[in-house]
């Protein structure tokens, strides 16, 4: 099949799926959880419902300095203050416990600001050195420039879907972003890069068989025999992934959700955003 030649139809979808995050990452941002930020996080089931923020700030007072509170689910509320120490949040939880009858604790989390600005520091280091070690590694692998900067950019396709996917997410839902989300990116990362290289190689492969083929062709016939296994295999994590964001617990379901993310424009990307970008390099060279 002739999967080059709608090339233009390949970079015209992932437009029309980045432009919308982009918008939304430079409008709106991204909504950083305790991680980055520093605080506490507080997630409580309470068998007393409609409590208003009001009432939770009252009975808060000073010592948890409460700056906001989110309903989650019917009979859950996040609430979000300064950092605080286990035997305060034991305090303020019986208290609660007391004032609007029994309940639950969820999830405590508390965490300093020096620390959220350390791990802020360290994505974007690690995120820096991922990409470079790959432009390097791929470049050098396929003795080719081309191949590894094609490779990087088809990773940035993917991230700039997941973040722009949160984004928007995060300013309809109130979703936010903390390590376990930077976790998801990074495997992003990684799992677009091994598929991209897999088709790579079989166009060297083929470069080296037919040498006077020309280069377009052979990424045609190269996406042809990879295709269905990239697949294959990308059904069976989204199958799993998807299972997870239906079933798996509230701690783990956005987690999940930039793994699926992640998976699905991976595995597009590998073959109708690297190979393209690839194609148009060799042909504009020859030119």
């Amino acid at each position: 099949m002739k999967f080059m030649k709608w090339r233009w139809l390949y970079f015209l979808i992932s437009a029309i799926v980045i432009i919308p995050g982009v918008y939304s990452l430079f409008v709106n941002g991204l909504r950083p959880a305790i991680d980055f930020t520093g605080g506490a996080l507080l997630e409580i089931k309470m068998a007393q419902q409609n409590i208003t923020e009001e009432q939770w700030i009252s009975l808060a007072g000073e010592e948890l300095a409460l700056q906001s509170v989110q309903k989650s689910g019917n009979d859950g509320y996040i609430l979000r203050g300064k950092p605080v120490t286990e035997e305060i949040k034991e305090v303020f939880v019986q208290k609660a416990f007391q004032e609007f009858g029994t309940g639950e604790v969820v999830r405590f989390e508390t965490v300093g600001p020096i620390l959220g600005q350390e791990l802020i520091q360290k994505m974007f280091a690690a995120g820096v050195i991922v990409i470079i070690f790959i432009l390097f590694y791929v470049a050098r692998q396929f003795s080719d420039i081309s191949f590894g900067v094609s490779a990087i950019l088809a990773m940035f396709h993917d991230s700039l879907v997941v973040v722009g996917g949160f984004s928007l997410l995060g300013f309809f839902y109130g979703v936010e972003v903390d390590v376990l989300f930077v976790t998801a990116l990074l495997t992003t990362l990684s799992f677009s890069v091994h598929d991209t290289i897999v088709v790579f190689d079989r166009i060297r492969e083929l470069h080296r068989k037919y040498p006077r083929y020309d280069f377009e062709d052979m990424a045609n016939r190269a996406v042809s025999e990879t295709l269905v296994r990239s697949l294959n295999n990308s059904i069976t994590i989204v199958m799993m992934l998807l299972a997870l964001v239906l079933l798996g617990g509230g701690s783990i379901k956005w987690f999940s959700v930039a793994l699926l993310i992640g998976a699905v424009t991976g595995t597009y990307s590998s073959t109708f955003t690297a190979v393209p970008l690839l194609v148009e390099w060799n042909k504009r060279r020859k030119k």
